[in-house]
């Protein structure tokens, strides 16, 4: 159960899930479990868990989770959705789904700042997500009309045809980063393939994945098309392990993500995991050093740094290394921290203060191990009373970096950019290398021959030339090595969630050995 006073704006009014009370804050009172068309109430448990607000750091409600009587309701239920759902034309699919696109656009600015309550990142990236969930959808409505087959000629007058057909109910297990994107780019191909999803949100981030159900339902879909079950790591297995699911959609850490393609395996059930990154970001001497500054704060500080793809191992021509620090640290002491409801600000919390302090410990061994903190790095306190229990920290710089360095190999999953020098094109591309991860890689340079022979030699999934951390949906993303499997968006993410019938057409005898 979601039992809350929000900060929102006055104008705010979440489709009658909130309603205002008497003091001009906002109640809520409405279960975070959905399936069959309508939100579900679970019983009260003794092990539910708190779930907070990051930008005040009191409790936002708690955490119904769903156990396997609940998973069960929802799958079935998911299931009877997708025998009807599949057998809708493309273009009946697409109708709804771009419907619900357009309740998404309206409602813009109240899904944001749900956003922005339940994982503290600024209204102004909460906007930018919501945008993305939006044009996610409309993209594969457009898709859903053009998935197709292929027709073969064959000797004798014989032929055979492919037909491209869904795979049934999909199970989406998303992160706490990205919580109403994410559940929009699992749910968006899998839905315009023909499938039914289940999603299973991260248990810090719970209370907007639900919104996202409530709009495919007003936008039509069958009951049960988009169901949600909140729940942590024994949720997720019943969903993983239940015979009716066909597929899996992870977002997540490295080590989670090992266990679901394990778990998966046992049925044979194919995986889509996004996992962790330690990307590298390649500055040349030649590059324009306006344009490399900003893609470096881009590649480290978005969503506090609690971004997978960040290019947080920066590595700079020594031509131009100190130069480009100078630069570097002046704009990140530059950065607005503060309540992130509020337009101005451009940092706001970190999800939780486990991971704060996480974040902070990874500062302190840098230290230790003989890193230069050039700004930043502390926790942080608005001046404003009511953010003074908040996870905030100033976003921090580390010069003199090693690649022995904790804060080199490791995620640390906040805003840390490590700072590093090289000489050569190909002692860097060694080094940049050098990472069991491979998720995305960026270059800065003036010389496009240089570029794109540099990127051909990454070993990273999403590389960017002259920018960093722009995903246009219509570009297929993920990662290569222990950065995982699959791909997200784009045309080729309709065949992680299609399979491939081919069918052989006899026009003649049979010609037989027997």
């Amino acid at each position: 159960m979601l039992a809350f006073a929000l900060r929102l704006r006055p104008s705010t009014g979440l489709y009658g899930v909130l309603r205002y009370a008497s003091s001009g804050s906002i109640d809520v009172q409405a279960p975070l479990n959905f399936w069959g068309g309508v939100r579900r109430k679970i019983q009260p448990q003794l092990d539910n868990e708190p779930v907070y607000e990051p930008s005040t750091g009191r409790v936002l409600c708690q955490l119904e989770a769903a156990g396997a009587a609940e998973v069960e309701q929802a799958v079935q239920d998911a299931q009877s959705a997708f025998t009807l759902w599949s057998r809708m034309t493309g273009m009946e699919r697409s109708r709804l789904m771009r419907a619900a696109a357009l309740i998404i656009e309206r409602r813009r600015e109240e899904i944001a700042e749900m956003e922005v309550v339940n994982n503290g990142k600024s209204i102004t990236e909460a906007r930018w997500d919501v945008d993305s969930a939006r044009q996610c959808i409309e993209y594969y409505a457009g898709l859903a009309c053009t998935l197709a087959g292929q027709h073969v000629q064959l000797g004798g007058g014989s032929f055979a045809y492919t037909r491209r057909e869904p795979l049934g109910v999909c199970v989406g297990i998303g992160a706490w980063n990205y919580p109403f994107q994410i559940a929009a780019w699992k749910s968006a191909p899998a839905l315009a393939c023909g499938n039914s999803m289940v999603f299973k949100p991260s248990p810090l981030t719970p209370v907007t994945a639900v919104l996202l159900a409530e709009i495919y339902a007003q936008a039509g879909a069958p009951p049960g098309l988009f169901n949600v079950v909140q729940g942590g790591q024994e949720t997720g297995g019943l969903l993983v392990h239940h015979p009716l699911v066909a597929k899996v959609s992870f977002t997540g850490s490295v080590p989670t993500g090992k266990k679901i393609m394990e778990m998966a395996s046992k049925g044979v059930k194919p995986v889509t995991l996004e996992l962790g990154g330690k990307s590298p970001l390649l500055v040349f001497e030649d590059s324009d050093l306006e344009n490399a500054v900003k893609g470096a704060l881009m590649a480290n500080f978005l969503s506090q740094g609690q971004v997978c793809s960040n290019g947080t191992r920066v590595f700079v021509q020594k031509q131009i290394l100190s130069e480009f620090l100078e630069e570097v640290v002046r704009r990140t002491r530059a950065i607005p921290i503060g309540d992130p409801l509020h337009d101005s600000t451009r940092m706001g919390a970190l999800v939780s203060l486990p991971h704060l302090n996480r974040v902070l410990g990874f500062v302190e061994q840098a230290k230790k191990e003989g890193a230069a903190v050039l700004t930043g790095g502390q926790r942080y306190r608005p001046s404003d009373p009511q953010l003074q229990g908040g996870y905030y920290m100033t976003p921090c710089v580390l010069g003199a970096c090693t690649d022995d360095m904790a804060c080199v190999r490791e995620e640390i999953f906040g805003p840390v950019m490590s700072v590093l020098s090289f000489d050569t094109e190909e002692e860097v591309l060694r080094r940049a290398n050098d990472s069991v991860l491979g998720l995305a890689a960026g270059v800065f340079t003036r010389d496009v021959q240089r570029a794109h022979r540099v990127v051909e030699q990454l070993q990273a999934g999403s590389c960017f030339i002259n920018n960093y951390n722009v995903t246009p949906v219509e570009l297929p993303f993920g990662g290569y090595k222990m950065s995982g499997v699959g791909r997200e968006n784009g045309q080729v993410t309709a065949e992680y969630y299609s399979q491939l019938k081919t069918v052989y057409v006899e026009m003649g005898d049979v010609d037989s050995l027997f």
